[in-house]
């Protein structure tokens, strides 16, 4: 019997699809991911369900709209009984492992996983929930600033390189350890780093690839304060971007370091898919590369995610595998809830039975055409910098934004890839403007998705303050290491030699001596 294949998912933080030679932005160097665009599918039209990480992933593992699960923002706890893809490839017979940043928050940090191999980079905790109350100064739980880009540049050394070598270093001993396993159920290992996330800082090695005067400016620039949306206005305050006014030179130097950070993670990226092709497993084993969110990087003025706009919520998914279409760039919508769909596809050779519950994605192996008018995708935003939920939605090529008492946007992502007319105002528009309102209608009820989300804050920061009285009750995750069943012990090891010949790959069967003993 043929055995079922293998999945690698390989993961980076805050990666736009919007500057990679496989989405027609050549701006970073990525050799290893344009050899798996290649050899695979492009799926080019990718959208986060939530331009942040916590609410995203969560609807990747669950294929559901993240709000559809409670999780609204970077501190919202995902519970143990939404079914992920980890739990149902688990189901159907696959070793589940992960390895890296997840973000779960809540005392469950595995969400279906069999094991887990590094701890998270972020916390567990509800530190980072967002308060829509304090609406006369908006501010970020993460309290994050533009410091990320004046102080953009050089380093020896950062927190993000000392985590993703350390789970670049363990995913691939986890693939070595996969192959000379005895335990020969298919797996599915998600590797998941934390580049090019900000700060905009990364070693010489890889600064070195680029020209700095060569670097591609923003193709929008800077939008004064004045000019801004209502939400790109509160986004402003959010970030305080008021305290620095970004000079050229700092704006190249900051997307310098993104880009060779991005760099950073495709070798990373080329590092793994070696493993798999030494161990020999390559060719029957499926690679996804994926970002939870993107960045603007200085688009229209504007610096990292929380925004709609298609630097932040455009997110590159590329696929290899037995059954994805080598040099195939698929135009069809798609988005990360599509991920579990797809895997319980994969696992069960294009045969998957009832779901345990609903679910939003859909197969990438069973997508509409794109002239269709279910090519469409949703995404949403309910976490710090809005007052009410942001609905979103892309049609073909148009692309609708509704949040509160916001004026609504709507671009032709066609004519107008960048976003500049805005046709909610066209009286030309008020069909297509009337039909996008009806989607978002019918797929939220905005009224009680914004009482939950109120609720769930005011719960999760009382909460929060409550638990810092007293002893403060840590959920984040500590791997488990037992040292005496690590390389070699004498009460279970007894034969050295023999103990060392099992970890040798490719192994070499034990002969027997030429003079044996006492003949």
């Amino acid at each position: 019997m043929t055995r079922k294949p293998n999945i690698l998912i390989v993961q980076a933080d805050q990666l736009t699809a919007l500057c990679l030679t496989a989405y027609g932005k050549p701006f970073a160097l990525t050799p290893n991911i344009d050899k798996i665009a290649a050899q695979g599918t492009v799926f080019a039209n990718t959208y986060c369900n939530s331009p942040v990480c916590g609410p995203s992933r969560a609807g990747m593992m669950t294929g559901r709209i993240p709000s559809n699960v409670g999780v609204f923002d970077n501190a919202g706890e995902f519970l143990s009984s939404e079914p992920t893809f980890a739990h149902y490839l688990r189901a159907l017979g696959y070793q589940t492992t992960l390895c890296g940043k997840m973000h779960f928050v809540g005392p469950d940090q595995l969400h279906g996983f069999e094991r887990r191999l590094t701890t998270d980079i972020y916390p567990s905790d509800y530190g980072w929930t967002a308060d829509w109350s304090q609406i006369e100064e908006e501010y970020s739980p993460s309290r994050m600033s533009l410091h990320s880009v004046v102080e953009a540049g050089l380093c020896d050394r950062s927190l993000q390189i000392d985590y993703d070598e350390h789970v670049a270093n363990t995913a691939r001993q986890e693939i070595f350890d996969l192959a000379r396993s005895s335990d020969k159920r298919p797996f599915l290992l998600h590797v998941s780093f934390t580049h090019p996330h900000n700060p905009f800082v990364t070693t010489k090695e890889f600064w070195d690839l680029y020209d700095h005067q060569k670097i591609v400016m923003p193709e929008v620039s800077h939008i004064p304060y004045e000019g801004r949306d209502p939400w790109s206005q509160r986004y402003y305050m959010t970030i305080r971007q008021d305290e620095f006014d970004i000079t050229d030179e700092q704006l190249r130097s900051a997307r310098h370091a993104y880009f060779a950070m991005t760099s950073y993670f495709d070798k990373l990226v080329g590092d793994l898919v070696d493993v798999l092709k030494t161990t020999n497993q390559m060719d029957n084993t499926y690679v996804f590369v994926i970002s939870d969110h993107g960045d603007m990087i200085g688009e229209r003025g504007m610096w990292f995610k929380f925004n709609p706009f298609e630097g932040s919520v455009r997110v590159p998914m590329i696929g290899m595998g037995p059954r994805l279409s080598s040099g195939h760039v698929e135009p069809a919508l798609t988005t990360l809830a599509d991920l579990l769909p797809t895997f319980v596809d994969i696992a069960t050779d294009g045969k998957p039975g009832p779901y345990a519950g609903p679910i939003d994605g859909r197969s990438l192996f069973d997508l509409p055409d794109a002239n269709s008018s279910d090519d469409i995708v949703f995404f949403e935003y309910c976490g710090e910098g809005v007052h009410a939920p942001a609905l979103m939605c892309r049609q073909k090529h148009i692309k609708y934004i509704c949040c509160g008492d916001d004026p609504e946007m709507m671009f032709n992502l066609d004519a107008d890839p960048n976003e500049q007319v805005n046709l909610a105002t066209d009286p030309e528009y008020a069909t297509t403007l009337a039909e996008m309102r009806g989607y978002i209608g019918n797929r939220w009820d905005e009224p009680d998705l914004k009482k939950r989300v109120i609720s769930s804050q005011k719960n999760r920061l009382f909460v929060q303050d409550a638990m810092k009285q007293g002893i403060f009750p840590s959920w984040d995750y500590t791997p488990p290491f037992d040292a005496s069943r690590a390389y070699v012990r004498g009460a279970i090891d007894p034969n050295t030699t023999a103990t060392k010949a099992r970890r040798r790959f490719p192994f070499v069967p034990t002969t027997s001596p030429q003079k044996p003993r006492g003949g």
